[in-house]
């Protein structure tokens, strides 16, 4: 990912899983992953799997464009 969408795509995750009012760990026991990975993806330091992202994308119900930023 470009440094650009990544940094939209973090944001926009940990902005959708607070308003859901989820903590971190809630949401790495739903994907079945480690709590420091899914930090990971709100800090940008790692990207999520395509099949990741298509499942945040669902669990959340927003487009995958929406949440890299594009229009």
């Amino acid at each position: 990912m470009e440094m650009e969408f990544m940094t939209i795509f973090s944001e926009r995750l940990k902005r959708l899983r607070k308003n859901k009012g989820l903590k971190q760990q809630e949401l790495a026991e739903i994907f079945g992953i480690k709590r420091n990975t899914y930090s990971d993806w709100e800090n940008g330091k790692t990207e999520p799997s395509f099949d990741n992202l298509v499942k945040l994308a669902d669990f959340f119900e927003v487009s995958l464009d929406w949440l890299f930023g594009r229009k």
